[in-house]
């Protein structure tokens, strides 16, 4: 981006601007580390979800979780259950409901994305006390950002 238009942009413009160069380039990066095993973005953030959910999982709760249209999610799901990284089951009280669970396959895929992890330990530049920023600063951000898409889409974020 040009300096001229970056002075002409208020502190909070230029600080946009520079979170979502800074969230690109990482995304990017980890995407090609991701790549690098077969897995996409998408696919380790389901991966990581289902790993650490401490209740069962709906596409429905993957969608909300991940800040996805339900649609996408059902997509992803099923392509990752062709590929053998998940399993879609019948919900034995509710039989309209699916729940998503891990295969061993994708267990062994969430071991090998959190080995890969030269762009997610990004953070390793910074001080305990920033790093302690970083989170209050992203917390209120992520809030932020929650009320902004119950305003403009109340379902699922209400």
């Amino acid at each position: 981006m040009k300096q001229d238009v970056l002075d002409r942009m208020g502190e909070h413009e230029k600080s946009w601007v520079k979170l979502f160069q800074t969230y690109a380039a990482l995304e990017r990066a980890r995407e090609i580390e991701l790549g690098k095993i077969g897995l996409t973005t998408a696919q380790a953030a389901v991966l990581f979800a289902l790993k650490t959910a401490t209740e069962p999982v709906t596409p429905a709760k993957l969608a909300r979780w991940l800040y996805r249209e339900q649609h996408t999610m059902s997509g992803l799901i099923n392509r990752m259950e062709v590929q053998g990284l998940v399993r879609k089951t019948k919900d034995l009280e509710r039989k309209n409901m699916v729940r998503v669970t891990l295969t061993k396959k994708g267990e062994e895929a969430f071991r090998r994305q959190t080995g890969a992890r030269a762009a997610v330990n990004v953070t390793t530049c910074l001080s305990k006390k920033e790093l302690d920023v970083l989170m209050v600063c992203s917390d209120k951000l992520h809030e932020k950002a929650l009320e902004l898409l119950r305003d403009m889409q109340p379902y699922p974020y209400s």
